[in-house]
């Protein structure tokens, strides 16, 4: 199964639906397109190529403007909105995001509405009903209701500047409308919720290896599972309660809930800033750069709105009303995912003598039920029944009959704090983006409930600040398995006990480092009196930023850009003293030996050690681990270096999983490095031939920004999707993480630096930023892809607020009214 795209979400929607739809259905609108261009000659192919791309210039009157609005575009294709409130810039913002990125709106919303099968048909039924049964839609309305003041009046100018364009369009839909034969509905406040939510779930995947580590409780014992998950550098192992017996009972249709979700690389994301004392400006810099899968079009939509004199500049999600990261006039802030365990499995044990009820520890309680209708395309809809308890949605019925779910005596249920009716982070995110100093950022990011961030602050005052807000259940001192793995739901003590407060969220003002850095590594010390997570990031990335930062006394713009685009890895250089001890059994070995004998670790495009040390590594953990793993290896296949490295160091006895417990014979490490050379250098022979000069890391290691739904049809995938030869790796600052278990392209990175972004607050229009496609969505327009392009040479363009720079050499400048 081949899973590139945008997120992770993005791997589980397209995992189920485009890659097993009816290619001949997009071959006949494909050919219907063709046929309408060719009879309407040169006529219809200037209509089609010229009608689909956005007005740019003139006037234009459409209702639900208080005050006329300037949209100036500037030569990258960024939108620079001029307005005089917050309702007529947020209208203008949606109008811009329609324009740009319809399509991606439309899928957007259908992923967190579980409404995929309305256009894909029967196909993708199994993403709808796991996105239905999560109710996320449904949750997202009832905030939109708890919303009031500003928030709720962005969320409706915003939704009303979606349809005045949509409404307004006299000319064709961009071409996957088109191909597809499908209009828009009209957008809706909750549309813009839905999709904030759902890249909250995709930032908070601890409820799959909870899952994963239950199934594996079947097959390993408690230590062996502790190994294949070890604690985070220097921390003590992980000693938890043994439920081995409970997970046996469980049937596998309840163990594989989240077969619907496939396996997904964990996100990540670089952020630093830096006081004054540290820079050549006296002021501070701030660098932020959020990995996430890699799609065409991007995740981030660019754009400044200034209202009435106060600008802010930043990244947008096409669909909500705000500029998530970014910088005002005053402020600059960055985000990286936290990685908190937010999320439990709860086993629910059903009533004997009522399958309608289940067990608590007050006494049986009855199921909370809803019933669902999923329309289907080229089909009839199905009705869904959807169960669940006090701790949230029972997963596990979204596989199996209805039959099935009368002889379980046990149901999943999934708790997830974005699933509360007052969860607030929308707000939030408008309330940061007017934050004039600390305290005002402090007061915006109270709302912020999910997922929880690690957000570097600067100001132009030279001050600097750190703040990771996010509801983060707290678990009661008798709870013995804290988030790892699934726990009875009948049992209170697993029961959470409220969040952590927010005064007690790990934070910092002026910290007297005058540095912050996070990369998704541990950011609280020991003597932290609440539980985070156990699955911190292995620290590579973090203590590589540090290293660069110490390396100077004095920082600048430029030694920042530097820093992004450093693709030199720690993990490859903590692992290559161990990987040069082997005894090569071939000449092919011993010249790859010689290699990296002399290789630093720089994943360079250019060098071919990068390939052959992924490609060994890659059949190393093959051979060491998929026959203690059986069956369940491919849910757990990566690089996994810190229990790779525990392996090959004999950590407290743990090279016996070098030995092959299939055979009769005790396999070494030794024997397993000599092995898997051999095999890694065969299959690199095998995928780019047999001359070493083609095993070059961008040939073997080229990003792959993946369209949704086109990248896996033929015709279109050239069209659609964005290939590109690339360099980096999984654990360089400059990231471009590859999957390891996708046989068919390992190597190829679909996840990485989705933009970056320096921010200057000695001169703030001097900062830079770049995303990974083009502000465009439409494959015909001259920003599809020229920012790709920047991108991957490690270049910016300007983020600036200064209008005078902004008209300058821009493309055009529209005005919108609202009828005199």
């Amino acid at each position: 199964m081949r899973l590139t795209e945008n997120c992770a979400i993005n791997a589980f929607a397209r995992s189920t639906v485009w890659k097993h739809v009816d290619t001949m259905k997009w071959v006949t609108g494909i050919l219907g397109l063709i046929l309408l261009i060719v009879a309407a000659g040169g006529g219809g192919a200037w209509w089609w190529a010229h009608g689909s791309l956005p007005q740019t210039s003139g006037t234009l009157t459409v209702q639900g403007l208080a005050e006329p609005v300037e949209i100036v575009r500037d030569r990258h294709g960024v939108p620079h909105i001029y307005a005089q409130s917050m309702p007529d810039a947020s209208f203008a913002l949606g109008y811009v995001h329609a324009q740009d990125r319809l399509w991606q709106m439309e899928m957007n919303r259908r992923i967190g509405a579980g409404r995929l099968s309305e256009l894909f048909g029967e196909r993708s039924l199994g993403a709808d009903k796991f996105l239905r049964t999560l109710g996320v839609y449904r949750v997202a309305e009832r905030t939109v209701l708890n919303l009031e003041g500003d928030a709720r009046a962005a969320l409706d100018a915003y939704a009303a500047g979606v349809n005045a364009y949509i409404d307004g369009l006299d000319g064709p839909l961009p071409p996957e409308f088109l191909i597809l034969r499908h209009r828009p509905e009209p957008w809706t406040p909750a549309d813009s919720v839905v999709w904030a939510k759902m890249m909250a779930f995709n930032l908070s995947t601890n409820w799959r290896n909870e899952l994963l580590r239950a199934r594996l409780a079947r097959v390993l014992t408690a230590q062996q599972i502790a190994e294949a998950f070890p604690p985070y550098p220097d921390d003590a192992p992980v000693a938890l309660a043994d439920l081995t017996g409970l997970y046996k009972q469980l049937p596998d249709r309840v163990m594989q809930a989240s077969g619907w979700y496939p396996p997904t690389l964990r996100d990540g994301s670089n952020n630093w800033v830096v006081d004054g004392n540290r820079t050549a400006s006296g002021k501070p810099l701030l660098a932020n750069d959020p990995h996430l899968g890699l799609s065409t079009p991007a995740v981030w939509y660019f754009v400044h709105v200034d209202i009435a004199g106060k600008g802010v500049i930043g990244a947008s999600l096409p669909g909500t009303p705000a500029v998530l990261l970014g910088r005002n006039d005053r402020t600059a802030w960055g985000f990286t995912n936290t990685g908190s365990d937010n999320q439990d499995i709860f086993i629910e044990k059903i009533d004997p003598s009522d399958p309608n009820r289940y067990i608590t520890p007050m006494g049986p309680a009855q199921f909370e039920t809803r019933r669902e209708t999923i329309d289907i395309r080229g089909g009839d809809p199905i009705d869904l029944t959807i169960r669940a308890t006090r701790h949230g949605p029972v997963i596990s019925d979204v596989l199996g009959s209805a039959s099935d779910l009368l002889t379980d005596e046990y149901a999943l249920a999934f708790a997830w704090p974005a699933l509360a009716d007052d969860d607030m982070t929308v707000r939030a995110g408008l309330n940061i983006m007017r934050a004039e100093n600390w305290d005002d950022f402090l007061a915006a990011v109270r709302d912020f409930h999910v997922a929880q961030q690690n957000i570097v602050y600067a100001d132009v005052d030279g001050n600097i600040g750190f703040v990771a807000p996010g509801r983060v259940p707290v678990r009661k001192p008798e709870n013995d398995v804290r988030g790892m793995m699934p726990v009875p739901g009948w049992d209170a003590r697993y029961d959470w006990d409220g969040w952590i407060p927010f005064e007690q969220l790990p934070q910092a003002f002026n910290p007297p480092s005058g540095l912050v850095v996070t990369a998704n590594n541990k950011i609280v010390p020991e003597t932290y009196p609440h539980h985070l997570t156990f699955e911190w990031d292995a620290p590579f990335r973090a203590q590589r930023i540090k290293t660069l930062l110490q390396t100077r006394s004095s920082h600048s713009l430029q030694s920042f850009m530097a820093m992004q685009s450093d693709v030199l890895s720690t993990m490859a250089t903590t692992l290559l003293p161990w990987l040069r001890q082997v005894e090569p059994m071939s000449e092919e070995a011993k010249r790859a030996l010689r290699l990296l004998e002399a290789w630093d670790g720089t994943m360079g495009g250019n060098s071919i050690e990068p390939t052959i040390f992924s490609a060994w590594l890659r059949e190393l953990t093959r051979l060491v681990f998929e026959d203690e793993f059986g069956d369940l290896f491919a849910d757990y296949w990566g690089y996994r270096p810190l229990f790779t490295h525990n392996v090959l160091r004999d950590m407290l006895g743990q090279s016996r999983w070098c030995d092959d417990v299939r055979t009769a014979e005790t396999e070494t490490c030794a024997g397993m490095l000599s092995v898997s050379l051999d095999l890694a250098l065969a299959d690199l022979a095998d995928r780019y031939g047999e001359d070493p000069a083609g095993w070059r890391w961008s040939i073997a290691h080229p990003v792959r920004q993946a369209h949704r739904p086109f990248s896996d049809v033929p015709l279109l995938n050239r069209l659609f999707e964005i290939k590109q030869p690339f360099e980096g790796g999984n654990y360089t600052i400059n990231r471009a993480a590859s999957r390891l278990a996708d046989d068919d392209e390992p190597f190829t990175a679909v996840h990485g630096s989705s933009l970056r972004a320096i921010y200057d607050l000695s001169d703030p229009d001097s900062s830079v930023y770049i995303h990974s496609t083009g502000q465009s969505g439409n494959p015909l327009s001259p920003h599809y892809d020229d920012l790709s392009r920047i991108w991957l040479d490690g270049g910016y363009i300007p983020m600036t607020m200064n209008r005078a720079d902004i008209e300058d050499d821009a493309i055009g400048m529209m005005r919108i009214r609202p009828p005199e």
